[in-house]
């Protein structure tokens, strides 16, 4: 089971440290983190992937909740969730590929946002299966590099 950890810490120094060794210390996996400042420059938000059994991701949420640099933890599943993820990825073109790589990048909603004479950049921002999916479509290509960010997640709009 699959648990997406919304957690809003105080923005100071060592704070990402002490939850990820929270996560260490109890031999939790963490599939995904990202972290970044809210409206209030004081307050960052860490958005953590994590899975395990039921039990597991109910006292990770536990212990988090007890970090004393944290202010609130809100727990979700995936359907619960907007997620997105944004992946860069330099791949090396020739005039044989060049067609497939602006095909498959239309495709998938990418863009190509830096160009040279034998590589070209790709952006694609979608949820994190759809990443996955334009990675698998352009892996017969010569990749040079990639980067990926973590999931960025909020729960679903509900009017009520």
């Amino acid at each position: 089971m699959k648990r997406i950890y919304s957690v809003l810490v105080e923005n100071h120094a060592g704070v990402l440290s002490k939850v990820a060794g929270l996560f260490w210390r109890r031999c939790f996996n963490i599939e995904s983190l990202a972290v970044g400042e809210t409206d209030d420059p004081g307050v960052s938000n860490m958005i953590i992937v994590s899975s395990g059994d039921v039990h597991v991701l109910e006292q990770l949420e536990k212990q988090l909740n007890k970090k004393v640099d944290v202010i609130k933890v809100k727990t979700f599943g995936e359907a619960e969730a907007v997620s997105r993820e944004l992946m860069l990825v330099k791949i090396r073109y020739s005039r044989s590929n060049r067609r497939d790589i602006v095909e498959t990048c239309q495709l998938m909603g990418a863009s190509i946002i830096d160009i040279s004479e034998n590589l070209v950049t790709i952006q694609i921002c979608d949820t994190p299966e759809r990443v996955g999916i334009f990675l698998k479509m352009i892996q017969k290509n010569q990749i040079v590099e990639i980067t990926r960010t973590g999931t960025l997640a909020l729960t679903k709009c509900v009017d009520g």
